[in-house]
């Protein structure tokens, strides 16, 4: 039988629960305030510590710093959400609001002590640590920090948000989050809401009874349902209908989710994962995002870095690909080429990992020689990113340099000086550029210049030199 500990300062409620918890077969303490359980109470020895939110002397928030690793279930009302989001943050297992039907108490009781078991075991056969996660690649200190909360948050039943630009791995990180959890036998249901029409999401996620709507020529129980007892991943949900944002609360608050068409619910026990890229904060402001809704999905963050932030792992994870589609394509194993190393180190990879697995996806299928990939092969020059210039925008650029240098001839546009004297680093560097760059490619110039190709960039928009279109053909 499991021990659970009361504390709750209205008798009436307090002693209602007792009551209920006793006819399902669990061991009752009570206590009036955070005071009286600590001082009257070995907390050790319970399972489960049930408190109400507003308590007098302290608040219930005060049972978590006191119980260790004894889970607690906060309880409160409705118009408390934000605290009870907050009382979550600070380590309660759950909480659920007053007034609450005996069925719902009963289910988050088992629920939490089941969770709870779980993890106990879980912790005895592995120690929380930042080693790395099956398919995720990279050693570098943020993603040894994201593999050490993924360890911390995988056991528990708390809902995560997971932040990130597109192409960074987000589904990689809720699939770990779900491989560690006490929900790994069960399925993972996946959904991409920016892929799914506006006037489907709600069908496809909350299901809909035969002849609800126009083309329902059958019943379907939606994805929702599907993921009972797993965990239901929604990616991009910042781009999910304010309806449908109505109906997923519900399912989080009460665990319960009615198909379209129907009167009647069910009892629905799934682990939400969310995704996005975008500012759900500053969403919620501009009433494009539900702010309940929020609060109760952001329970748990973990951002994803980019690609550009994560240092050397950027060459391994090249690495690793290029040596997975040799395999795949029955290729020898190939090598990066030095220009190609610096290439992928100094571009910005707007796309993030998947720009990069495209990228040597392809240099392996294009690539003839039986040793190296050329950075050629990369197709991920500079000037991928570039602002293309027209005519009249050099124009333009030419005469803001010429009238910020008035010790010149404004005549002379952009011609330089025949002598060498004199010249600054600057001066040097336009003179060779302008040259050169008819007969050079952008790699030629930097390695002449000491430079890298995107230093070389940035040095062109800096001074108003624009690469002329055909110099990128040049050899």
């Amino acid at each position: 039988m499991s021990n659970i500990l009361v504390v709750e300062d209205e008798v009436i409620i307090r002693t209602a629960l007792r009551k209920l918890l006793e006819r399902n077969k669990y061991t009752v303490s009570e206590a009036a305030s955070v005071k009286e359980a600590t001082t009257r109470h070995d907390l050790t020895r319970y399972d489960l510590i049930i408190s109400d939110l507003r308590l007098p002397g302290a608040p219930g928030t005060d049972m978590i710093k006191v119980a260790g690793d004894v889970p607690v279930l906060i309880m409160t009302s409705y118009a408390s959400l934000r605290s009870a989001v907050d009382s979550m943050r600070l380590g309660a297992v759950d909480y659920i609001a007053k007034p609450f039907d005996h069925d719902e108490m009963l289910i988050a009781v088992k629920r939490v002590i089941g969770k709870a078991t779980d993890a106990a075991r879980q912790k005895k056969v592995s120690k929380t640590s930042s080693h790395q996660i099956p398919g995720m690649i990279g050693s570098s200190q943020v993603m040894k920090n994201l593999y050490n909360r993924i360890h911390k948050v995988a056991p528990t039943p708390a809902t995560v948000l997971v932040h990130g630009e597109t192409g960074t791995g987000k589904e990689l990180v809720a699939r770990a989050i779900h491989s560690e959890s006490p929900r790994a036998g069960k399925p993972m249901i996946s959904v991409n809401c920016a892929a799914i029409p506006e006037t489907l999401i709600e069908s496809e996620l909350f299901g809909h009874e035969k002849g609800a709507f126009t083309g329902a020529a059958s019943k379907s129980e939606g994805l929702v349902a599907a993921a009972d007892g797993g965990t239901l991943f929604l990616d991009e949900i910042g781009e999910l209908p304010l309806e449908a944002q109505a109906r997923l609360l519900r399912v989080l608050q009460e665990g319960e989710v009615r198909p379209i068409g129907s009167t009647e619910s069910h009892k629905v026990d799934v682990r939400l994962v969310a995704a996005t890229h975008r500012d759900l904060r500053k969403l919620s402001r501009e009433g494009k995002f539900r702010e309940d809704l929020y609060y109760r999905i952001n329970v748990v963050q973990l951002t994803l870095p980019p690609l550009r932030d994560r240092g050397k792992d950027i060459i391994t994870l090249a690495e690793t690909l290029l040596e997975r589609y040799c395999e795949q394509l029955g290729k020898p194993t190939l090598i990066l080429s030095p220009e190609s190393i610096q290439a992928i180190t100094t571009y910005t990879w707007p796309g993030n990992v998947r720009e990069l697995e495209n990228a040597m996806q392809r240099s392996a299928i294009l690539c003839e020689d039986e040793r190296e990939i050329t950075h050629d092969l990369l197709a991920i020059d500079l000037d991928l990113v570039e602002v293309e210039i027209d005519v009249e925008s050099r124009n333009e650029i030419a005469s803001q340099v010429r009238r910020t240098r008035t010790d010149r001839d404004a005549a002379t546009s952009l011609a330089v000086p025949e002598s060498n004297e004199d010249l600054s680093l600057e001066d040097y560097f336009q003179r060779f550029v302008l040259e050169h760059q008819d007969t050079m490619s952008e790699t030629e110039l930097a390695r002449k210049l000491g430079v890298s190709r995107k230093c070389l960039w940035e040095r062109r928009q800096r001074l108003g030199i624009p690469r002329k279109k055909t110099a990128s053909s040049a050899k």
